[in-house]
């Protein structure tokens, strides 16, 4: 069951999307070469709770860490660690808090010193197409809109679209209903009204689509280990125009301004 959403509770939603931005941008400060996942997820964890709020993955599932942090072929859902990020690399973080009893998640690919333009173009790519998504969040379009632009915009340009992950619902529990794939067909799908809040997220490959899980039981790797990027951000649906609750303002200002 699809759980439509007040205009009360977007707001509560956008108060905790906002901070999940913020926590995002902290961490930003800190990549660079010779850090470790495990330092930037202390780091998340303070930030979040300084801000009166929980981390929203800790222990979720029994998950063991505050942030997902994916390096190079890694999709999502890596776990913080005693590993140093290396010039060169790109790391996937996504986060998640509740704040006001709901969910704030979004995730971020970072650039880890200089990077090559492969790695340079496969970011620019999968960002874009998350904006290219977005835009089709609006009532009266379909779920499928939104994964067949997607789709689109990124095989275009050489790229794979991993089929098993999705995006999803977001509220007072972290994935709702429905699934939002970032692929699919015009016209298909779930109707998207006004009060729907939906979490998109592309997770593109330099290479194949196809993935394995690792023995940790959580990391999502991609089969050819060639590297993997990893957008999201949270959206409401609108009646003319989508409402994105969460921003990459916060962590690009940092980002530039290094």
């Amino acid at each position: 069951m699809i759980n439509y959403k007040t205009e009360e509770e977007i707001e509560k939603l956008r108060e905790s999307n906002l901070l999940v931005s913020k926590t995002l941008a902290e961490i930003a400060k800190y990549i660079q070469p010779g850090v470790t996942t495990g330092k930037l997820d202390a780091i998340a964890e303070e930030f979040i709770r300084d801000h009166k709020a929980v981390p929203g993955f800790l222990g979720y599932n029994k998950y063991p860490k505050t942030l997902c942090t994916s390096v190079n072929s890694q999709v999502v859902h890596g776990i913080p660690s005693d590993d140093i990020l290396e010039d060169g690399d790109i790391v996937s973080v996504d986060c998640g808090v509740i704040l006001n009893d709901y969910y704030g998640d979004t995730a971020y690919s970072y650039a880890v010193g200089n990077i090559s333009q492969e790695k340079k173009e496969l970011l620019r790519v999968t960002k874009e197409s998350l904006y290219i998504g977005i835009e089709n969040a609006v009532a009266g379009k379909r779920i499928g809109d939104i994964g067949h632009a997607v789709q689109f915009h990124c095989e275009e340009n050489g790229y794979s679209v991993v089929r098993e992950m999705v995006g999803h619902g977001l509220g007072r529990d972290l994935h709702e209903e429905p699934e939002v794939p970032n692929y699919g067909k015009r016209g298909a799908g779930v109707l998207l009204k006004k009060g729907l809040v939906i979490c998109i997220e592309p997770m593109i490959n330099l290479g194949k689509r196809h993935i394995i899980q690792e023995p940790d039981g959580w990391t999502i790797r991609t089969t050819d280990r060639k590297p993997s990027a990893h957008f999201e951000l949270a959206v409401a649906v609108g009646d003319k125009e989508p409402d994105i609750l969460s921003t990459f303002k916060y962590i690009e200002e940092i980002i530039n301004n290094k």
